[in-house]
């Protein structure tokens, strides 16, 4: 094809295999290098929004999605009493508007699958050390110096922990964020947390969530991810106090999720996940380009780092598709993507303290405004909104919302 561009793609997470089969279906040359040696399956769960749905759908994986999935229709936040907070449902927005809870490597399992099924070539084991730019192309460098490319455009997506920022982003902070949290997945045999993104808060020292995620490849039981808040420094001391005593903190607070802990043997049992905010500007120089949590992690507070990645795989996508030049293409895409991303990370950050932090006043606030924001139509529509991941700012007209490409996603059950 005339204009084809020969392009790697850095990491093979979410963004990078979307990335890689947006830009070999507008006919480049794409060639997908992971640093692991082998694709395992690792991390929790997460929410895929309408967003990154519509995206999925048009990769052509969404119905293998949905077979392991879990569908979800609401987001329910309420206090250790059972005082509501928030209660948001996706059907505000439209019929057939939902929410799919699921596994990391379940997403990950049939994008690599799509990969194979185009021909796209995956390295593995390829820890790249640095890039090197010359003439307009890039080229890869592994830690043993061996050499990849050049390439017209180099796609870095391997993670907020990028190991390939320094020197090639002219504006970069990044910050390790003070409270994490605990993950176990466990089965819900009886659906008790079916249909729902169910959270339960006192203060902001304690929040307990529980996500239901459907099941893995290959596996027949019905998942739940459960996530427990915990300020990092202090994971030790949670530890020294021993595992009987986290569990009856858990039971105390959620009586419901006993049964979710029964195969917690120790703490070895329970993955810690800490979290960066990245502030990158821009996210491009030269033949480089970065995208997902490597150009602008956040907070897990919205849950939408997946679904931005996956549209910025699809705008990095389009703006190579009709053969424009690379610096031209980039451009491009920072436009398409700019204010878009800008609300959720500046949101992230203003939500995270209200939930997860030592100031005991924003948890007064939060349990006092929440619930008066919630009875005000116009403002609960667009926190519902913000959920399902199409806005863009506070009065900038938000996207599109996408056509539910599967109305029965909104069929499950919505608790009380």
């Amino acid at each position: 094809m005339a204009g084809a561009l020969d392009i790697a793609v850095v990491g093979c997470g979410s963004a990078g295999p979307a990335a890689a089969l947006y830009l070999h279906r507008s006919g480049h040359r794409v060639h997908v290098f992971e640093r692991a040696p082998e694709l395992l399956p690792v991390g929790a769960g997460f929410l895929l929004q309408p967003t990154g749905l519509d995206v999925v759908d048009e990769l052509g994986v969404l119905p293998l999605l949905v077979d392991h999935g879990a569908p979800v229709a609401r987001l329910r936040c309420e206090t250790r009493g059972g005082r509501r907070l928030l209660d948001l449902h996706y059907q505000e927005l439209g019929p057939g508007v939902s929410g799919l809870g699921m596994h990391r490597a379940v997403l990950l399992h049939f994008l690599v699958e799509a990969l194979a099924a185009a021909g796209i070539p995956v390295q593995l084991g390829c820890a790249i050390d640095r890039i090197e730019q010359s003439g307009g192309r890039a080229a890869l460098i592994e830690a043993g110096g061996a050499r990849h490319g050049p390439f017209d455009l180099i796609v870095v997506a391997d993670g907020a922990r990028s190991a390939l920022r320094d020197g090639l982003a002219p504006r970069l902070s990044t910050r390790r964020y003070p409270w994490g949290a605990l993950w176990h997945i466990a089965p819900d045999r009886d659906g008790t947390f079916a249909g729902r993104l169910y959270q339960v808060v006192r203060g902001t020292r304690s929040m307990i969530g529980f996500l239901p995620t459907g099941r893995t490849v290959g596996g027949d039981l019905p998942l739940v991810s459960m996530f427990y808040s915990v300020e990092l420094a202090a994971v030790d001391a949670l530890r020294a106090r021993g595992l009987a005593a986290w569990k009856d903190h858990v039971v105390r607070e959620v009586p419901s999720a006993e049964p979710l802990l029964a195969d917690v043997g120790s703490f070895d049992d329970l993955t810690v996940a800490a979290y960066t905010d990245v502030r990158m500007r821009p996210w491009h120089r030269g033949a480089v380009v970065f995208i997902g949590d490597s150009a602008h992690a956040t907070s897990p507070q919205l849950g939408q780092g997946v679904n931005l990645a996956l549209l910025d795989a699809r705008a990095l996508g389009a703006a190579l598709a009709d053969g424009a030049d690379v610096p031209t293409a980039l451009q491009s895409l920072a436009a398409a993507r700019r204010h878009h991303v800008r609300y959720y990370q500046w949101a992230s950050r203003w939500l995270t303290p209200f939930f997860q932090s030592g100031w005991r006043p924003l948890g007064w606030v939060r349990d006092l405004g929440l619930p008066a924001v919630h009875w005000l139509g116009p403002l609960r529509r667009k926190m519902t909104r913000t959920m399902a991941g199409v806005e863009r700012g506070i009065v900038r007209r938000s996207l599109p919302m996408p056509r539910p490409a599967l109305p029965e996603l909104s069929r499950s059950p919505s608790g009380s």
